[in-house]
């Protein structure tokens, strides 16, 4: 399946007021896109519209609580009513909490799964029965902690995993119905973005990502790509890819990196905003937070898994590596 080029699409974005949202908006303007930019801070959403067409490109933008299925639907009548429709829709927004899951209260916990795991439901939902009707791509947004755990980030990983069955079995029921609609789950590992300051915090220190970190512009074009040339899943970020196959290795030896990786999330000086976004819209409009680390400037292993011959390469090689080290492990068993 191809869909239209970008600069022919309409694409809906959640999240667009900061972060990998913010970047795919502005990237896909830049390529040409109507850009329908959704989330729930106003005054920022408003000022990324004027930026947007202040260079030539066409936004709207609506406020919009993706944890509620009627502020969803009404995302998805605006487009219509302004553009005809949309193309591709894109589940971005999200957030995260911080700390233990014993401290963690009911409220914070079942807002972020209403937010991370509802709104990506809400939206897949409105957006595949508009689809249908001419065909498009759905986008999701999960993690690398859709195949992962973290801990101190237990429900953020919890509702990734949640994102990561339902994308799948969406999926699944759409090829069954023979419907012209991709489905691709994106998986970042960590990204340069304002998550960690936004996050609900209940540590002692100011919270962060384990590195290597990834500009959000990586994950951005891996949006778009998969919106004109569609992939099932794809993993943003090598050392993603790395943990994610290690686990799955040895999932026993996992579970004792934690002490690290608890580690690696908590950064020097007291929290700045422990409260962050979590039940309210804070200050938004960046795409970038401030680690304490350098970040990548690109994936080179993201790249190439976008290139349908380097991918083939990657897949040949496999299959070449399961082949030698086939035998001689079976000769090990004997």
């Amino acid at each position: 399946m191809k869909h239209k080029p970008l600069r022919e699409q309409v694409v809906v974005i959640t999240g667009a007021s900061s972060g990998i949202g913010l970047a795919t908006a502005r990237m896909a303007a830049e390529h040409g896109a109507r850009v329908v930019l959704a989330a729930r801070s106003g005054d920022a959403l408003a000022r990324i519209q004027a930026e947007i067409e202040g260079v030539g490109g066409k936004a709207i933008h609506v406020v919009a609580d993706v944890g509620s299925r009627a502020d969803v639907e009404a995302v998805a009548a605006k487009a219509v009513a302004t553009f005809g429709g949309f193309d591709t829709w894109v589940n971005v927004a999200g957030g995260s909490i911080y700390g233990r899951l014993r401290d963690i209260s009911d409220a914070d916990h079942e807002r972020l799964i209403r937010t991370n795991f509802w709104g990506t439901v809400f939206g897949s939902l409105v957006a595949t029965e508009h689809l249908r009707q001419n065909g498009g791509a759905l986008i999701n947004v999960g993690s690398i902690a859709s195949d992962l755990a973290f801990p101190y980030q237990g429900m953020y990983a919890a509702s990734k995993h949640a994102v990561k069955g339902f994308t799948d079995a969406l999926r699944m029921e759409l090829l069954h119905e023979k419907a012209p609609i991709s489905v691709t789950l994106i998986k970042p590992a960590s990204i340069d973005t304002p998550l960690p300051q936004r996050a609900r915090n209940y540590m002692d220190r100011e919270p962060s990502l384990p590195p290597p970190i990834y500009p959000p512009e990586e994950v951005a074009n891996a949006i778009l790509h998969a919106a004109v040339r569609p992939q099932r899943d794809i993993v943003v970020g090598g050392a993603g890819k790395v943990f994610t196959a290690g686990k799955e290795f040895a999932p026993g030896a996992y579970d004792y990196l934690a002490s690290v990786i608890i580690a690696l999330q908590k950064r020097s000086g007291a929290p700045r905003n422990p409260d962050g976004a979590l039940h309210a819209p804070v200050a938004a409009g960046e795409t970038r937070g401030d680690p304490p680390v350098p970040v990548m400037r690109t994936s080179a292993y993201t790249r190439a898994s976008l290139h349908p011959l380097a991918a083939g390469l990657l897949g040949v090689g496999a299959v070449t590596a399961f082949a030698v080290m086939g035998p001689s492990s079976r000769r090990r068993r004997r």
